[in-house]
């Protein structure tokens, strides 16, 4: 055994269809993170903006105040939402991201938070690179107009399944962040994220099986449903990959949830068959896990 996921786990990704109305949206998220339960999911993720349209257009507006924490209701109900949501559904639950606004810095962030089945705060994590592209005649698109990003990779335990490693969608393009987690004993990173129609058919697969492959871990990655009346369409396709970088659950474009039975026994199979984890050659190259890396406080070594 790899030791790395000590029991099984189910994992759900909620492909939730958001709107303009954020009560709206939390009372839908609501629904389908309880039906998840229900089903007998352990770990429940949701989208990327899943309390809010995305755009950047719209971050100032839905942005909720998440420091110091727990903040007041009425600075953050989505924060409140997603503690009280995680206890009745006694799972384990990434909310997706929110817009967040700190107001001693007076900066915006897109940030997710996990929280446990008692409803604590577990980790949060501010997305590190921020989605500025252009892509001539197809799209462009700047998140630092509003955005400030944030700056540190975030590993958090969940007993007693293990650890996990939270990103945000134009992260998963930047290799170094799960190769940190995996080398860190991680068994899964979770990806909420949007990309859209262009991007989407390009790298999202891609991108998914190419971090499960690098790593021999499982990748999640969480998507909106796509709404083609929105200013912003999201690609969908939510999916599990497994650590042999094959899909094991994969969404359409429409509301859904999907679902994976994670096992240990898949790491191990995995690096038995093809062990990269003892044939790197640190004495040629660096080891990054090694390096000067900003964990936060979530991390406890």
């Amino acid at each position: 055994m790899s030791g790395l996921l000590k029991q099984p786990l189910k994992l759900a990704l909620v492909q939730l269809a958001t709107g303009a109305d954020k009560a709206a949206n939390l009372s839908r998220a609501r629904s389908k993170v309880l039906e998840a339960s229900k089903a007998g999911a352990n770990l429940i993720v949701l989208p990327e903006c899943f309390n809010s349209p995305y755009g950047t257009q719209y971050f100032p507006k839905y942005a909720e105040q998440l420091l110091p924490s727990p903040p007041p209701k009425d600075e953050s109900p989505s924060f409140h939402a997603l503690s009280e949501l995680a206890t009745e559904a006694k799972a384990y639950l990434l909310g997706g991201s929110i817009p967040e606004f700190d107001l001693k810095t007076k900066k915006y962030h897109n940030t997710s938070l996990l929280f446990s089945p008692a409803g604590k705060l577990l980790a949060t994590h501010r997305k590190v690179h921020l989605f500025d592209i252009d892509i001539p005649g197809k799209i462009s698109f700047h998140e630092s107009e509003v955005l400030d990003p944030g700056n540190k990779v975030t590993l958090v335990d969940i007993p007693p399944y293990g650890r996990v490693g939270m990103a945000i969608c134009y992260d998963v393009r930047f290799p170094e962040l799960a190769t940190i987690a995996a080398r860190k004993g991680c068994f899964l990173m979770l990806y909420p994220g949007a990309f859209n129609l262009t991007t989407g058919k390009l790298h999202w697969e891609l991108q998914a099986r190419a971090r499960a492959m690098d790593n021999q871990i499982f990748v999640a990655m969480c998507s909106p449903a796509r709404d083609m009346d929105a200013s912003y369409n999201a690609w969908g396709h939510s999916m599990v990959v497994d650590p042999n970088a094959e899909v094991m659950s994969e969404a359409a474009e429409s509301e859904d949830t999907i679902y994976a039975d994670l096992n240990d026994n898949k790491i191990e199979e995995t690096r038995k068959g093809i062990p990269i984890y003892t044939q790197r050659r640190f004495d040629v190259y660096p080891d990054i896990s090694k390096g000067k890396i900003n964990f936060g406080a979530e991390m406890a070594k």
